[in-house]
């Protein structure tokens, strides 16, 4: 499922990448976690420029160590998007382990962390067309970069967060591949 990127602006990916947030993420609430960073305005949305590993890996310091100096109260997390690269998920999979190398040199494994997201997100054990993938899938390759004491919180705050997956794989299951292509965010992405 390698599909050429296309020139959006930067308004555009971000505009997707927020309605993915607010209709799959929140909307499914496939993270309880993440409306409230969302409600108060704590994300930070970046668009990388990025075509090549180098260039990405340059953004993903710098936003790394944005992060980690910045107010949690004002950017609790970011959202690195990258449209232009990693297209392809074996290869942004790849990318992965380079960017908790970058993690480690920087000395922030421990207060930070990254999750991913990919439009062809597939879990080690699952066929690519299993809806379980559909909880990390997203309109465009994303590294979530968050703030291990935030998380920690969260976790704290919620009941039971150990059976968050569990529940996930359950509204996926009765949403659907056909329910998950009827989201707005979804549509909106064939049509451009």
């Amino acid at each position: 499922m390698d599909t050429p990127p296309s020139p959006r602006s930067d308004e555009d990916v971000v505009a997707l990448t927020q309605a993915w947030l607010e209709q799959a993420v929140i909307g499914l609430n496939l993270c309880p976690f993440a409306k409230a960073v969302h409600v108060k305005q704590q994300i930070r949305y970046k668009v990388s420029h990025a075509t090549e590993w180098d260039a990405l890996s340059l953004e993903l310091e710098q936003e790394l160590e944005l992060l980690a100096q910045a107010d949690p109260e004002q950017v609790d997390t970011t959202l690195l998007i990258i449209p232009l690269a990693l297209t392809d998920f074996l290869e942004y999979n790849d990318f992965l382990d380079w960017a908790d190398r970058i993690l480690e040199r920087l000395e922030l494994d421990g207060e930070l962390q990254i999750a991913s997201f990919h439009p062809a997100y597939q879990f080690a054990d699952a066929q690519p067309d299993d809806i379980e993938n559909y909880s990390n899938r997203s309109p465009f390759p994303i590294l979530h970069l968050l703030r291990e004491s935030s998380i920690d919180r969260a976790v704290a705050a919620y009941p039971d967060a150990s059976a968050i997956f569990e529940k996930n794989m359950a509204t996926l299951h009765k949403l659907g591949l056909s329910g998950w292509n009827a989201l707005p965010f979804v549509v909106s992405d064939k049509q451009h």
